[in-house]
């Protein structure tokens, strides 16, 4: 099983921005909201996690008895330009534009369409057969909001256009599993956190 992490809630998600490629910090709630996990992933036999701060500091929260190997590909969606921006300052046209087109990218940033592709070669050697997530037991991977839909999208066999009409929350678990031949989407946008015990 893959099981996704989307990291706990940052200072710039605190803040309402729009968070790419900047290295916020987990806010204390983050802290508690990625401890709240634990439970969720014990027992996974190996923990990736996204260069930037606030996924490695989640993983390290989960407390699993694995090392964190990090991976870029699952870094946050290069916003350019536009990363750090207040949510509501964004240019109309520029949602505009990524809702509509798979290809755009804000100056200096990355295309939609190119964070599906980094996602799914993680995604497919994951559950290659000479990979771990194939037969060698639960993998997490501890990542951001658009690298998470974009893998739910390769394992629903949908295109990267489909991310926004998807909706995850920080500190939520996404499990995709190995059907006949292609991935299965087990379960999207768990919070645990959110239910009392």
């Amino acid at each position: 099983m893959l099981i996704l992490v989307r990291h706990g809630e940052s200072t710039g998600n605190a803040s309402g921005l729009l968070l790419g490629r900047l290295d916020a910090p987990l806010t204390p709630r983050g802290t508690d909201q990625a401890r709240s996990l634990r439970r969720s992933v014990a027992g996974a036999g190996r923990l990736i996690a996204s260069p930037l701060s606030r996924a490695r500091d989640t993983a390290a929260a989960l407390d699993l008895d694995v090392p964190v190997e990090i991976d870029p590909r699952w870094i946050e969606m290069d916003y350019g330009e536009l990363d750090g921006m207040a949510l509501r300052d964004v240019p109309a046209e520029a949602w505009s534009r990524w809702r509509s087109d798979p290809m755009f990218h804000p100056p200096g940033g990355e295309a939609l369409s190119d964070v599906g592709r980094r996602v799914r070669s993680a995604c497919e050697e994951l559950f290659s057969t000479e990979g771990s997530g194939a037969r060698g037991g639960d993998v997490v991977v501890v990542s951001h909001v658009s690298p998470i839909k974009a893998a739910t999208c390769w394992a629903l066999g949908a295109g990267d256009e489909a991310a926004w009409r998807l909706s995850l929350s920080t500190a939520s678990v996404t499990r995709i599993g190995w059907g006949p031949g292609f991935p299965v989407l087990y379960g999207y946008n768990d919070t645990p956190w959110t239910r009392p015990d």
